[in-house]
Parts: structure tokens; C-alpha cells; sequence
């Protein structure tokens, strides 16, 4: 008996030796499946000249969301809303132009070369008339921070005047917000939406190169031309009469016109007793808004786990881009090869990854491209508000929103590193690669709170955001890193992000290879990874999942 026992116990551990054996060379086929000429080639076609900039409710836009659907398709991916593999976004497009330029005092404006104003009001014309200016400083109305920028002072239709980012990355005092790194408050989105929460009817942000991450010239693309929203319904919550940007020279005219010193003023708003100032002037300017209702859509599409196929780990890009715009009479495209073809063909190829296996991962695998990320995250919002399935079946989240291109690393960058338990996964994956996990490089920039996944886990759901990385293979990678890092950085939201036959193509297949894997552990155990300690969507998620 005890002879059989011990030939059952044998035979046992000889087959679950072979079933692992035959499940690592299954993983292996599917982690080494990924073809660069086919990743190449969705990539090139997506930021072709053809597909218009994907704008959101263009011809470009059907074309990309037509595209995903045909792919997943023919990979035998399930609907990932019900029975169809779109979620339709509804959308207001308002094209806002200044009737004529602003006025402050005698200050010398020019639409958009020093400043850009629109408004997001569903009206044919607003305007700021005889609108008194208030310097709020950062604008940032923080109870946890004992911050507080608007006490003693009412701003109700009046226009405020904010500083870009947060205290914490102008002083570098790691005691003050979060240091360098930035917080939500430092994002411009935060700056307009406490402002009306204020009841302003318009404010003018300060911009400033470093901290604000990005020169000018994405200020004059990225807020000039068809600015999309969700509608009032969705959004619900207050909205200015009209936003502005304005360039730090001209900020520096006004605060003279007004007869205060604008750098002595910047110094004074680091402190938390800092009040606001009456700058004595007022602003003008009308707003002719030309709205058009649309609709976008997400694309989803679901690969159905074998065992729990209710609990889903996500894959998200942004497929649309910033359309096109006339200049001189002629049509310019914003291609947008990077930011996002690269993430959208992502999606397509992890999914064929998963298609290499013989047997479906435990869990689902669901694959969501969203729409108009360029416009406020719109997609994402509207799916984290209405979500395909319940939230708390959400595993986790990988957003790949610009792969990178720039040569092979020794690290992976974590941006928001230390948030949540994702991290523990990617490291794992990672070491496959040789590669370990750093922190980024410029918290300040608040990468965290600029892509789709911050739409989640603003609602609890744990969400990874990574990429790239600080420190090159070997010299030939550097080589290559260091031109198309030029690039990358000058063509950021510019019509120069075209398809570049010279970017560093083997970097992008490791990273799809890294995330592939990542999704994969995720999807094969029953753990539930959550936010670490002291991240702040830690309570929203421990509350969804009791």
C-alpha cells in the first residue's frame, strides 16, 4: 500500500511537473509572438495622413474604431459591452474664437501667440466684461493640506489669475503637498474647476515652461481649433464663463500694469497664510462658440477567462489624436505616431499575444481603447462613470499611452511609483527582461494625472502607468535614445509626431512583451492587488471591495 502510495504521489508530481513545463512553453510562444514588421505596420497606417489626426467624431475616428473592432474580431474577442464592441461616448464640440482680442489695460494681446481663451458653456456667445482680476496664487483650495488660497476673499464674477503646478514643486520642500512631485492640484484641469467651483466667471493660468512641462506652442495646438467635452449631464458641476492661458511675459505686464511685482507675488503665494490680492484691473473679452453635438466610441473587446471569467484585468489606450488644423490656407495633419498610434497597435498586439495560448488566462482580459484623451480624458471619464462591468471586478488596469521608442533600458519608470501593489507584478515581469524598477524622473510634471488611467483610479480601481525608462543598454541603444528622445520631445503634440522608420523598435516590442506579461500574472491567481498604504484611492477601493 505504502509502494502505491508513493508511485501515485510520483506519477502526480511527473504530470504537474509536465503540465507546467507545457504551460511555460505555451507562455513563451505567446511572449515571443510579437512581430515588429506587424506592429510597424498598424502603427504607420493608424498615423497615416488618411486617418485625418484621429480626431474624435471625424472620418479619422471611424476609421480607428473600425479598425480595432475588425482586429479583435478576426482574434475571436468577445463584445466587451454587452453584444457590441462599442461604448458610445456623447460629446459637445465647441470651437471657441475670441470675436476679439482680450483687453487688459492697454496690454498688447495676440490670439494665440500670448494667449488662448475659449469657453466649454454650450452658449453661442459668452464673454468677460469689465471682469475684476484677482491673483488667487496657486488657486488651490486644499483641506488636507490646510490650504487654502480663496479664504477672505470673494471671486464671484470676478476673474482669478493662478499660477501653474503647486507650492511643493516651486520650493522643492518634500513637507510641502508632495515636493517635486506634483499633485492634482497642480493640474491645469484643477485650476479651472475650483475656480467656478469659486463662482469666477473666468481665470487666466500663468504659463511657465518647466512647470508646466511643455513650451507654448502645445498651449496654441492643444487649445486652439474644436475643443470636445462631455455634456453638462455627465460633468455635472459648475463651469467658467471663459478659460485663458496667457504667456508669463504678458503676465508680467499685467502685474506691472497693475503696479505689483509679479515675481515678489509668486514668492508670496508659497505661504499658506498667503491672501488674495486685487490686481485693480479688469478684463474683457467675447467668446463666439460654434457647438455641434457628436458622438465617439470606445472600443472594447473581452478575451473570456477560463475560471473566473466575471473579474476582468484591463488593458487601456487612447486611440484619437489631435485632428487636423489650417494653416495658411493649407490642411495640416496632427498624426500623433506616437502619442497614441503606438498604444493603440498595442492593444491589437497583446491581444493577438493572448490569442497564442491554448488556454484563455483564469480571468478575463478585457481591451479598452477610449476615445478623445486629448480632449480631458473624455472616454476613459465616461467609461469609469459607466462602466462595462462592475467595478469592483476590476483586477487592475495597464494604460499604455506612448510606447516607448527610444531604445532598449536597463530600468522601467514607473510614474506615481509606490502607489499601488500593480508595481509587484510589473517587477516581476520586468525581471525576465533584466530589468528592475525606478521612480520617474519629473514627478513635477504629473504624468499620474494626465492620461486615462487616473480616470479609474480616481474611482478606486488600481492603475499602472509605465514605461520607458532612465538608463540605456548598451551604447548602441543610447545612440539611437538620445535622436529620437529630440524628437519625441519636440513633436509632442506638434504635426512632426509622424511614423519615423529610425525609432528604436526593439524598446517597443519589450514593452508590449512587459506589459503582456504583467496583465498575464494578474490574470492567474485569485489575489486582488490593491493601493498601498497612504495612496490616496486606497479608501475608495478598500470601500468597493467589503
Amino acid at each position: 500500500m505504502k509502494q502505491l502510495n508513493k508511485g501515485v504521489v510520483a506519477l502526480t508530481c511527473l504530470l504537474l511537473a509536465s503540465s507546467a513545463m507545457a504551460g511555460q512553453a505555451d507562455f513563451n510562444k505567446a511572449y515571443h509572438s510579437f512581430d515588429i514588421d506587424a506592429v510597424k505596420s498598424d502603427i504607420k497606417r493608424l498615423a497615416s495622413d488618411e486617418f485625418e489626426g484621429r480626431e474624435p467624431s471625424g472620418k479619422g475616428g471611424k476609421l480607428t474604431t473600425d479598425m480595432l473592432i475588425k482586429r479583435f474580431k478576426s482574434l475571436g474577442l468577445k463584445p466587451g459591452n454587452g453584444n457590441s464592441y462599442t461604448q458610445s461616448v456623447p460629446m459637445v464640440s465647441i470651437n471657441s474664437t475670441p470675436t476679439g482680442n482680450l483687453t487688459i489695460a492697454d496690454i498688447d494681446f495676440s490670439f494665440p501667440k500670448n494667449y488662448v481663451a475659449s469657453s466649454r458653456k454650450t452658449v453661442k456667445q459668452t464673454a468677460l466684461k469689465d471682469s475684476e482680476l484677482v491673483f488667487v496664487g496657486y488657486g488651490i483650495n486644499a483641506p488636507e493640506y490646510g490650504w487654502n488660497d480663496y479664504k477672505g476673499v470673494d471671486v464671484k464674477g470676478k476673474t482669478v489669475v493662478v499660477l501653474v503646478n503647486d507650492p511643493g514643486f516651486s520650493t522643492q520642500d518634500p513637507s510641502l503637498f508632495d515636493g517635486n512631485t506634483m499633485t492634482y492640484y497642480g493640474r491645469w484641469t484643477y485650476k479651472y474647476e475650483e475656480a467656478a467651483r469659486q463662482g469666477a466667471a473666468g481665470a487666466i493660468i500663468v504659463h511657465e515652461t518647466k512647470p508646466a512641462s511643455y513650451g507654448w506652442n502645445v498651449i496654441e495646438s492643444s487649445w486652439t481649433g474644436a475643443q470636445y467635452h462631455l455634456p453638462a449631464s455627465e460633468v455635472n458641476e459648475a463651469s467658467l464663463d471663459v478659460e485663458l492661458w496667457i504667456s508669463v511675459e504678458k503676465a508680467n505686464e499685467l502685474f506691472s500694469k497693475a503696479g505689483k511685482n509679479f515675481t515678489k507675488l509668486k514668492q508670496a503665494a508659497l505661504a499658506k497664510d498667503f491672501s488674495a490680492v486685487p490686481l485693480s484691473l479688469t478684463a474683457n473679452v467675447t467668446i463666439s462658440n460654434e457647438i455641434k453635438q457628436s458622438v465617439s466610441n470606445n472600443v472594447l473587446a473581452t478575451l473570456e477567462g477560463s475560471e473566473s471569467p466575471d473579474e476582468h484585468v484591463l488593458y487601456m489606450a487612447h486611440w484619437d489624436h489631435l485632428g487636423t488644423t489650417v494653416v495658411d490656407g493649407k490642411t495640416e495633419v496632427y498624426n500623433g505616431a506616437h502619442d497614441n498610434a503606438t498604444g493603440t497597435a498595442g492593444l491589437m498586439h497583446i491581444a493577438n499575444a493572448y490569442r497564442q495560448l491554448k488556454q484563455a488566462p483564469k480571468r478575463s482580459i478585457t481591451f479598452v481603447a477610449v476615445t478623445a484623451e486629448e480632449q480631458g480624458r473624455l472616454g476613459s471619464i465616461y467609461f469609469a462613470n459607466h462602466p462595462t462591468m462592475p467595478l469592483n471586478k476590476i483586477v487592475g488596469l495597464v494604460n499604455m499611452d506612448s510606447l516607448d521608442i527610444t531604445g532598449m533600458k536597463k530600468d522601467v519608470t514607473v510614474v506615481g511609483y509606490g502607489k499601488s501593489e500593480l508595481e509587484d507584478y510589473l517587477a516581476k515581469a520586468a525581471k525576465r527582461q533584466h530589468r528592475t524598477l525606478t521612480p520617474e524622473q519629473t514627478p513635477e510634471r504629473g504624468y499620474y494625472y494626465r492620461s486615462d488611467h487616473f480616470s479609474l483610479a480616481k474611482k478606486g480601481v488600481p492603475a499602472l502607468s509605465a514605461g520607458g525608462g532612465s538608463k540605456w543598454l548598451n551604447e548602441e541603444q543610447q545612440k539611437i535614445g538620445k535622436s529620437v528622445s529630440e524628437q519625441v520631445a519636440k513633436c509632442y503634440h506638434q504635426t512632426c509626431d509622424v511614423y519615423q522608420e529610425q525609432w528604436g523598435w526593439d524598446s517597443l516590442v519589450q514593452e508590449l512583451q512587459l506589459f503582456f506579461e504583467t496583465g498575464y500574472l494578474l490574470a492567474n491567481e485569485n489575489i486582488w492587488p490593491n493601493w498601498n498604504k497612504g495612496a490616496e484611492f486606497r479608501a475608495l477601493r478598500d470601500q468597493m471591495m467589503n
